[in-house]
């Protein structure tokens, strides 16, 4: 199993075993994201996406989630679910 240093935790883990989107970016993630920190980010998506209820076929949603998504694997200032808290 390949092993990548991932950008989003800091550490050598499992890496994807194939992009998780078509094109450069999914190729960039395939080589900069473990599989770890992928898992989280569908879980936050999904989170996100009910609670702000985006509406996948609307592009302007579509780019806001790709820009939240950046600001994840980042470890910058991504948009956070308001009611959610998560447990210890």
């Amino acid at each position: 199993m390949k092993k990548i240093i991932c950008k989003k935790l800091n550490e050598e883990l499992p890496a994807l075993t194939s992009p998780p989107m078509p094109g450069p970016k999914g190729l960039e993630l395939m080589n900069t994201i473990s599989e770890k920190a992928w898992e989280m980010w569908k879980s936050h998506q999904t989170t996100l996406i009910n609670e702000k209820h985006l509406d996948m076929s609307d592009p302007e949603n579509r780019k806001w989630l790709l820009l939240q998504m950046e600001k994840f694997f980042n470890n910058e200032d991504y948009a956070k679910a308001e009611g959610f808290k998560a447990i210890d």
